[in-house]
């Protein structure tokens, strides 16, 4: 409790309120971004604002069934494996299937999705959930006819 004290009075010494500010902005931007990530999937935008509804159109978009927002309460198992498995998820939805595309959403995950939200070049491909996507592919191969 000590060292959060100390970090956020260095904080609010170098910074002061203007803080508030940074951080109103960044809502703001990431907020639109989630706005056009869930147009982009054919999702309606204005369900990014409302808590809950968020996190089951974030499953559906890749994918998942609506009773997964529970495994995300799983505490080892919620937020160390499938948080990460399903921004992963959600590339493989946009069609970001490369080792560096994976490491950038885990690391960089608001800028990340930032980047996909308001990138033109990044077109929603489908749920990606249960596909066994090969890595360094871009597009699935087509079924045999």
């Amino acid at each position: 409790m000590n060292i959060m004290h100390h970090i956020t009075a260095f904080v609010y010494e170098h910074l002061g309120d203007s803080i508030y500010y940074i951080l109103g902005f960044a809502v703001i931007i990431y907020t639109v971004a989630m706005w056009r990530l869930y147009d982009k999937a054919g999702q309606p935008g204005v369900s990014c604002l409302i808590p809950v509804v968020n996190i089951l159109v974030y499953l559906k978009i890749i994918g998942r069934p609506a009773w997964h927002i529970f495994l995300f309460l799983v505490p080892i198992y919620g937020q160390l494996y499938l948080i990460p498995k399903t921004w992963i998820e959600l590339c493989q939805s946009f069609g970001k299937r490369t080792l560096l595309d994976y490491v950038l959403v885990i690391v960089l995950n608001g800028l990340y999705i930032f980047n996909l939200g308001l990138s033109y070049e990044t077109v929603y491909e489908g749920p990606a959930h249960g596909k066994q996507l090969p890595l360094n592919e871009s597009h699935p191969q087509p079924l045999p006819a």
